[in-house]
């Protein structure tokens, strides 16, 4: 939380989660903060989707200029603008270095979204009570959830949904860990990739040819493993 030189005006920035790419599915309530924002931050590829409806001025950042863009968004914050940070998908599935990042700038509202995690299990029919959510995605202590993933097939009693991490945690790497560890070769999955956008695959997998797949990933994929 942060305030002007007056010290009266506390810095708020909202986060908005836009969903899983398709626009017509983020919700009205998003939908309008995007529309009433001074200023809307987000990865290039998030704001995509929603540009149609960025009325104020757009501030597109990388993974390596975000701090200097939340500084920038900060400022205008402090300022009095109506300020927003775009994240894909929903906040509660894997936004949180985001989420830290602009917490320690402002204080922050945040708008759910809807999550490509219930996408997939949509078009898989799994149902969330029997399924487990596993990201990849944290920088740091990414082998805790690789460990987590690897406890959890060897039991297979709920279905597994696993967010690989882009660009250095892809899904090949992942099923060779786990073929590393001991996870039998012909464990079923399946990488869904560009929900609900133009290109939306699902293409069935073992975890050998998974390891042994030529093909690049999108960094849009979900590995969805069956319980046993």
């Amino acid at each position: 939380m942060q305030q002007t030189g007056g010290g009266n005006s506390v810095a708020k920035i909202t986060i908005v989660g836009v969903g899983p790419g398709d626009p017509d599915l983020l919700t009205l309530k998003a939908r309008d903060a995007i529309r009433d924002a001074d200023y809307v931050a987000g990865f290039e590829t998030v704001l995509g989707p929603v540009r149609r409806w960025i009325g104020g001025e757009a501030m597109p950042m990388r993974y390596r200029d975000q701090e200097d863009v939340l500084e920038q968004l900060a400022s205008h914050a402090e300022a009095g603008k109506h300020c927003v940070v775009c994240a894909w998908g929903d906040l509660n599935f894997s936004s949180k270095e985001l989420l830290d990042r602009v917490r320690r700038r402002a204080e922050v509202e945040l708008i759910p979204g809807i999550s490509s995690v219930q996408v997939a299990c949509t078009r898989l029919g799994f149902t969330m009570e029997t399924s487990l959510f596993i990201t990849l995605h944290a920088r740091d202590g990414h082998e805790a959830g690789l460990q987590e993933l690897t406890e959890m097939l060897r039991v297979r009693r709920r279905n597994l949904i696993v967010l690989p991490r882009p660009f250095d945690l892809m899904p090949a790497t992942i099923a060779a860990q786990l073929l590393e560890q001991g996870i039998p070769a012909d464990t079923p999955l399946w990488a869904l990739q560009r929900l609900s956008l133009e290109g939306e695959t699902i293409t069935e997998y073992t975890l050998s040819t998974l390891a042994s797949e030529p093909a690049e990933f999108s960094d849009l994929t979900i590995l969805a493993f069956p319980m046993g």
